[in-house]
């Protein structure tokens, strides 16, 4: 019987699969839906994904199911066929990624966590079996293009900054359990208009349309399979494509390009840039858009304190970092922590190079 939990270091699975030819697709799913064991449904899924070399992310709670993994292309069939075997999950809409020429995943993790996403959500009168209405494509551009339709995107504000729909109202916001009443507040004028909500893949706009009909609001859409299936829709049936710049992801691609325009700007000396890295000290590895020029002057860090970090010698890199553990905040990219990021602290060589 195959172990329940991986027993090869991170660094050497990274390695692994970054030498591993084998093509690969990137899928994410999830499903609202009642599990009582959330535990027997963890080992269940680790016993049937693991053997057929599926790698990624996967949350279980009694709540439901959600999942960002990365398939042998050749065994994708085989992984439906498995998938749609686990009751509660027969028939699930899978996202196909738009992009998958690099790898997003190195490890297999499936969790057990209190919410699939977490909400912030104390009142137990709230129920998931409410929501909004899921809006095709096709008929997401229909909406848009009424000028009585509330777009509201339901992502991080780094997320809407590299991309977004065109007329969505961000919420300014650096976590979804903050943007939930926040979302509520901006609009609470206007229960009566239609209101649309899209996300990365559908899952936190589905539980935010349920959340507006919890207070109020009558008529509530949200984009079924988010941006990665609209891309797909337009993709495949030749429509408008209402979406500009970059859809952020939550792997190690960071993101998908859907259209060329750049939208954002490098956080040091802002000039048009829309690439997300992570500051090259591993004792901050702070999330943060760099330009090319500022990349190579400040080699990978997000300020001048980080990169004399870097200069240390690896041990005592390693010593001072002790009990510091940002591997698994890669995406932590907080409003208060970019704020260090300023162009008066670049040297100057950075400043001349743009």
């Amino acid at each position: 019987m195959s172990p329940l939990h991986n027993r090869v270091s991170r660094k050497e699975l990274k390695e692994r699969t970054a030498q591993d030819p084998t093509p690969r697709t990137t899928v994410s799913f999830y499903h609202y839906f009642s599990i009582s064991d959330p535990a027997v449904c963890r080992d269940q899924l680790y016993r049937l994904l693991e053997p057929i070399g599926v790698l990624g992310r996967i949350y279980v709670a009694c709540e439901g199911i959600n999942a960002q993994v990365s398939v042998p292309a050749d065994r994708l069939s085989v992984f439906k066929e498995l998938l749609y075997g686990v009751e509660g999950l027969q028939g699930i809409r899978l996202n196909i990624a738009v992009d998958n020429n690099s790898t997003s995943f190195f490890v297999l993790d499936i969790k057990v966590r209190e919410k699939i996403v977490a909400d912030g959500i104390d009142d137990p009168s709230f129920s998931m079996q409410r929501k909004g209405r899921y809006a095709t494509a096709a008929q997401f551009n229909e909406m848009a293009k009424d000028p009585n339709t509330i777009i509201i995107d339901m992502r991080n504000y780094y997320e809407y900054e590299v991309g977004h729909f065109k007329g969505a109202i961000e919420v300014p916001s650096d976590t979804f359990r903050q943007q939930l009443p926040m979302a509520v507040e901006m609009v609470k004028e206007k229960k009566e208009a239609t209101i649309l909500m899209y996300c990365t893949g559908g899952i936190r706009c589905e539980k935010a349309s349920a959340f507006m009909l919890h207070n109020g609001f009558n008529n509530v859409f949200h984009l079924e399979g988010g941006i990665i299936q609209y891309a797909r829709q337009v993709q495949e049936n030749k429509l408008e494509n209402l979406f500009i710049g970059k859809n952020f992801v939550f792997d190690e691609r960071l993101s998908e390009r859907i259209t060329p325009d750049i939208i954002a700007h490098c956080h040091q000396c802002g000039t048009p840039a829309d690439t997300h890295t992570n500051c090259a000290n591993e004792g901050c590895h702070l999330l943060f858009i760099q330009c090319k020029a500022c990349a190579e002057a400040m080699q990978g860090c997000c300020t001048p304190a980080c990169r004399q970090e870097l200069s240390l010698p690896p041990e005592e890199r390693k010593a001072r970092r002790k009990g510091i553990d940002k591997g698994q905040h890669i995406f932590n990219k907080s409003r208060n922590r970019l704020s260090l990021l300023s162009s008066k602290e670049l040297p100057p060589s950075a400043d001349q190079s743009v």
